[in-house]
């Protein structure tokens, strides 16, 4: 049965939500309190009137092949994947050379024997290093990647050399959780292992190949969907922020400052406190549950520094990212990517010896000019970059969840008609685009 729902919020959360409803047959309109569609995965043009314009991202994300509920959406939207990501094999190497990466003899050897050949071939890694990560690896696929709920990343790799600790898991933990390895879900962290180690892939590319975006955030995907959305007469609100919701039988009414309209079905596909705040004014008791769900979710920053310098010998390394080494808060960045353009077919980016670079700060607690500074260092010390210049730094002080050991994170039902939809609810994954559109895809299912 068709249905009338409205989609609050235009992230890839709610654009995803959107897109499958309408392939469902439901007629859909979509709010969006912003002049902008993503949420928080968006482009930022901060140079409108120059030619070319200057544009970057609100934050540096990465996509890897495990994505499959991501770039299956990507694809059924139009994008061509292969023009708008450059993919690379697992590579973590540091700009010295040192670390985990997968040579190219072992690159289509069958899933984790590429990365055993990986971890043979970790340049800075004695053999005790190497021997406590295979361990520790063959343990978690003996237990199927299952781990008590109370375990921490930490507690889950105590036995691990402190050389695997800090060029591996602390850089992979942070990055794909935003939360520091003694305090992150053991359990979450084994699902996204298992995923890029042995889950199905988006074909042509392995589940842990790395796709780096050749495109601002806005051409991988919310342009195409806004675009999708639009010739199926979808009705898109950009810029009208819903203020109220009431029940209306057995759906609910929605409230904007241009007025209020009835649906059927509604999908928050808002940040959390904005959902909350939406929710919290429902006489329901399952919309108070639901609440008391959402309130002790604590949250993470992520920072992105856009910084061009000049690179003496050139970029450092065969592929558009580079690991730094992030040891105390003084070295605040775990990753910094090339952001110049990349020519399919080689193996070294563009040779320009000034690139603009983005530098990855997750789990940021340090304040914007103390977290500028820093990163200047970084950037001096392990890159050897020459007169620095900051071009834009990007905080989102609210990025994720933190996601802690045994978390109780929120269902996607908040009341009779009425679904949430977003990263941070209840799921085996954490805060990703990831997870952000699976639960959109499956918010649609629910109407």
């Amino acid at each position: 049965m068709s249905r009338h729902v409205a989609v609050i919020g235009g992230g890839w959360a709610g654009l995803a939500a959107a897109v499958h409803a309408v392939e469902r047959g439901h007629s859909v309109h979509v709010f969006e309190a912003s002049r902008h569609w993503g949420g928080r995965a968006r482009r930022l043009v901060l140079q409108p009137d120059a030619s070319p314009p200057l544009t970057l991202d609100n934050g540096q994300h990465i996509l890897i092949g495990a994505y499959t509920a991501t770039l299956g959406l990507m694809r059924q939207v139009g994008v061509s994947l292969e023009s708008v990501l450059f993919p690379m094999p697992m590579d973590l190497r540091f700009a010295d050379g040192t670390g985990l990466f997968t040579p190219s003899w072992a690159s289509r050897w069958p899933a984790l024997l590429d990365t055993l050949g990986a971890v043979i071939c970790a340049r800075g890694w004695s053999w005790s290093d190497r021997w406590s990560f295979i361990r520790a690896a063959r343990q978690w696929q003996t237990q199927a990647f299952q781990c008590q709920p109370s375990a921490s990343v930490a507690s889950l790799c105590q036995d691990m050399r402190p050389r695997v600790m800090e060029d591996l898991i602390e850089p992979l933990c942070v990055a794909a959780l935003n939360t520091p390895a003694h305090q992150a879900s053991g359990q979450v962290f084994l699902r996204v292992l298992h995923d890029a180690l042995l889950g199905p892939g988006c074909p042509p590319w392995r589940p842990s190949q790395l796709l780096i975006p050749q495109a601002d955030l806005g051409q991988l995907f919310p342009d195409a969907a806004v675009d999708w959305l639009q010739t199926r007469h979808t009705t898109l609100h950009l810029g009208q922020r819903v203020t109220a919701l009431t029940r209306h039988d057995r759906g609910w009414r929605i409230r904007t400052p241009l007025g209020e309209q009835a649906f059927d079905h509604v999908v928050l596909a808002t940040h959390p406190a904005g959902a909350m705040q939406l929710v919290s004014r429902l006489a329901e008791p399952s919309a108070d549950a639901w609440v008391s769900t959402v309130r002790p979710l604590a949250h993470e920053a992520i920072a992105t520094v856009y910084m061009e310098g000049h690179l003496p010998n050139g970029w450092p390394g065969a592929y558009p990212m580079l690991a730094l080494r992030s040891r105390h808060p003084g070295e605040p960045a775990q990753f910094v990517f090339n952001r110049q353009t990349w020519h399919r077919g080689h193996d070294r980016p563009s040779p320009s010896n000034r690139p603009v670079m983005s530098f990855v700060a997750s789990a940021c607690r340090l304040d914007k000019t103390a977290l500028e500074s820093a990163v200047c260092d970084q950037a001096r010390q392990q890159l050897g970059i020459q007169s620095p210049r900051i071009i834009k730094t990007v905080v989102e002080k609210q990025a994720t969840f933190v996601c802690s050991p045994g978390l109780q994170r929120p269902s996607m039902h908040v009341a009779e008609a009425l679904t949430a939809a977003g990263d941070y609810l209840d799921s085996p994954y954490p805060a990703t685009l990831e997870a952000a559109v699976r639960s959109g895809l499956e918010a649609a299912r629910l109407v």
